[in-house]
């Protein structure tokens, strides 16, 4: 989704944890051939990826925990929501100074 969105950004870095996942050879060659540059918690640091776990905890909290869903496909549609309507639209940031994500992106990206 992100690369459709930003149509094929190269050179950003992708945060994410140190799950198997991310670690697979799949992955790292979707990630090198989009240009992409993955970034993962350094082992036994807590603090190196401290705004992907602030994301998690998010996603968590604010739209799946405590939920129950009947099929994948509604737990999909559920973190798509989330992620499209709610978080990038809506969800005031601090960090971008109370504004969406989506509405600090259109003011400060050329």
């Amino acid at each position: 989704m992100a690369l459709w969105r930003c149509k094929r950004p190269r050179g950003v870095i992708l945060h994410s944890d140190r799950g198997s996942q991310y670690c697979a050879h799949a992955y790292r060659r979707l990630l090198k051939a989009h240009g992409l540059i993955a970034s993962r918690v350094k082992k036994g640091d807590c603090y190196d990826n401290a705004a992907m776990e602030s994301w998690n905890h998010s996603l968590k909290v604010e739209a799946i925990h405590g939920e129950r869903f009947a099929t994948r496909q509604e737990a999909k549609k559920q973190v798509f929501e989330y992620i499209e309507i709610y978080y990038n639209r809506k969800r005031l940031h601090s960090g971008l100074g109370f504004l969406s994500p989506e509405t600090f992106e259109r003011r400060h990206v050329a």
